[in-house]
C-alpha cells in the first residue's frame, strides 16, 4: 500500500524523530533501526533523506533536536504512536523510554487522549500476528488506524 492510496505523506522528519526516540534508552538496536529504515524506504523518501536516516540510526540524537513545525498533525501522531511500539520491543517499558515518551508527547503538543489513542493503535498492530517484530510490524497498517481515527473528531477531540 502506498502513501498516496491513503492520503498520508510521512517526511524525513518523521523517522529523524522516530530515531531520537529509539535512542532514549541509550541504545538503537538493529531491529529497531531496521524497522526505521524499512519505513523510511516504504514512505518513497529520497536517497539523501534515507542517507540522513541511516546515520541517524547509528548516532545518538536528542528529542530537543524535534522541530514540531515540520510536522503535520497526522505525522506527530505517527511519531508518537510507533514510538510507543518501539519502546514496547523488548517486552517492558523502562524509565527512560517512559520519561522520553512523555517529553515527545509534549515536544509533539499532543494532548493525552491523543497519546492514549494513538498507544492503543500501536499496541492493536503490534497484536496481529505479523506485528510484534520490526520486520512484521505493519506501519501502513499503523497509519491507516491513526488516520481513521483522524477523521472521527469525537474520538480525537477527547482530551
Amino acid at each position: 500500500m502506498t502513501d498516496q492510496g491513503m492520503g498520508i505523506r510521512l517526511s524525513r522528519d518523521v523517522f529523524l524523530a522516530l530515531c531520537a526516540i529509539g535512542w532514549a534508552d541509550g541504545e538503537l538496536d538493529r531491529q529497531e533501526a531496521d524497522g526505521i529504515l524499512r519505513a523510511a524506504t516504504e514512505a518513497g523518501l529520497d536517497i539523501d533523506a534515507l542517507q540522513e536516516i541511516e546515520e541517524a540510526t547509528k548516532t545518538s540524537r536528542s528529542l530537543d533536536t524535534l522541530d514540531r513545525s515540520k510536522l503535520t498533525p497526522i505525522e506527530r501522531t505517527f511519531v508518537y504512536a510507533t514510538a510507543v511500539w518501539l519502546a514496547r520491543l523488548d517486552g517492558h517499558v523502562d524509565i527512560e523510554e517512559r520519561i522520553a515518551l512523555k517529553k515527545l508527547g509534549d515536544l509533539l503538543g499532543l494532548p493525552d487522549g491523543i497519546r492514549t489513542h494513538a498507544s492503543a493503535a500501536a499496541l492493536e498492530v503490534s497484536n496481529l500476528p505479523t506485528g510484534d517484530r520490526p520486520d512484521r510490524y505493519d506501519l501502513d497498517r499503523l497509519r491507516t488506524r491513526l488516520e481513521e481515527r483522524l477523521q472521527n473528531p469525537k474520538t480525537f477531540n477527547d482530551d
